[in-house]
């Protein structure tokens, strides 16, 4: 294989891989998405994009979560008072969660 052939695989590897990592991205659960408008999710898995750090991510997850409690306060609907677990891969491991990156009872895991 030529030294050209070999940069393009291995590009194409990595466009894969960033494609994959996109879309589970994209299918990770949002609390409160039931509120939410599809612009407002997209918004909000953006702000999770562009967080630096595992705080700044924690960060926003929080205030997002305080912001979904008062919507359904307001609508009259009932949300978990628990944040949802982390998956997908992104920001903290799994721990707790049998380290397969699950999304914990009744989720949307590996098993779907």
């Amino acid at each position: 294989m030529s030294r050209h052939q070999m940069n393009m695989a291995l590009a194409a590897m990595v466009l894969g891989l960033m494609a994959s990592s996109i879309s589970v991205a994209a299918e990770t659960p949002i609390y409160g998405s039931q509120l939410m408008t599809k612009q407002e999710r997209i918004e909000h898995r953006n702000k999770l994009r562009a967080a630096k750090t595992v705080e700044e991510r924690d960060q926003v997850r929080l205030q997002h979560h305080e912001q979904m409690q008062l919507r359904a306060k307001e609508k009259g609907v009932t949300l978990p008072d628990a944040l949802p677990p982390m998956g997908g891969g992104q920001g903290r491991g799994t721990v707790g969660m049998g380290g397969m990156g699950g999304m914990g009872p009744g989720g949307r895991g590996a098993n779907r």
